[in-house]
């Protein structure tokens, strides 16, 4: 185990707080702040002996390594540079890691903003979802310079099962572009795999059991089709959330001039998802969509 260090860890969401969770099973102190204070409440109670703060400025005062998971570009902006935010309170010498996806160009502008400071900053995005998250087993791409990644990963290894140095900082935030551009074409070909075996009167499930033994076979088929074909969506990673990566990734695309036309496509899709009420449905609702315009369900 790592010797115990007090942390600071700002996002209590469905991934920030199980991953905040095995930091303090690791036996480190950690300090939350959460937008929602409620959220915080909750997570203290099933936490006896760590510590909440009303502001990220007042939880990051005296951590050594503040870990964050919130939302967007402009959340990571509010909770480190903000009126309110850790860089006011930090010291030098510190080490933020930040686990939120975002943009790349805002990994290059927070890295800065705590050079500034002598502060070391890794952009760490993470991929595993909820469940990666709760059974300590997401995977982590990260920026930034390696002496500081050296000195997270121990910290990062607590809650996850692989954690990667992708090179200088905006490298975790690329390689977690190209993870849900991946992720995008794979969910949409599984579901009109699924939808054509169904209008085709094939027992999906025997089907599934029979190709994702070979080449077919992915994670999202594995750990996704058994709700899908039950209709299921109320879990997993929001649509909402996919189409915010999604539109970073097609963002970083026309900066480079790199063509992303499946993307763009499961990006429309996915608002469509939004229109029939399924923003908050797992990303895996692009069956439903499939079935919704077939008039089956």
């Amino acid at each position: 185990m790592t010797a115990n260090k007090n942390l600071a860890f700002i996002g209590l969401g469905v991934m920030g707080a199980p991953m905040a969770s095995h930091l303090v099973q690791a036996g480190h102190q950690v300090c939350v702040y959460n937008r929602t204070s409620s959220k915080a409440q909750d997570w203290l109670d099933q936490h006896p002996g760590q510590s909440f703060a009303v502001s990220p400025a007042k939880a990051a005062a005296e951590a050594d390594i503040v870990l964050l998971c919130v939302g967007n570009d402009d959340d990571v902006r509010e909770v480190m540079t903000g009126e309110e935010g850790i860089l006011k309170t930090l010291k030098p010498g510190s080490l933020v890691i930040d686990h939120t996806t975002a943009s790349a160009t805002l990994a290059e502008e927070m890295a800065d903003a705590c050079n500034q400071k002598q502060i070391d900053f890794l952009d760490a995005p993470v991929s595993g979802g909820q469940q990666g998250a709760e059974k300590g087993q997401l995977t982590i791409m990260v920026g930034g310079e390696k002496a500081a990644f050296e000195r997270g990963l121990p910290l990062m290894e607590l809650f996850a099962k692989a954690v990667t140095h992708m090179g200088s900082t905006g490298s975790g935030q690329m390689t977690k572009m190209v993870n849900q551009i991946c992720i995008a074409g794979l969910v949409q070909a599984l579901s009109e795999g699924l939808n054509f075996a169904d209008r085709a009167g094939l027992d999906q499930q025997k089907v599934i059991d029979v190709i994702s033994q070979g080449a077919a076979g992915s994670w999202q088929m594995s750990n996704r089709h058994q709700t899908m074909i039950a209709n299921e969506y109320e879990h997993g990673f929001a649509v909402d959330w996919m189409r915010k990566d999604l539109a970073i990734c097609l963002h970083q695309a026309r900066e480079f001039g790199a063509q992303l036309p499946i993307t763009a496509l499961v990006d429309q899709f996915y608002a469509e998802v939004q229109n029939l009420g399924g923003g908050r449905w797992d990303t895996s609702s692009l069956l439903k969509r499939l079935q919704v315009l077939s008039g089956d369900k």
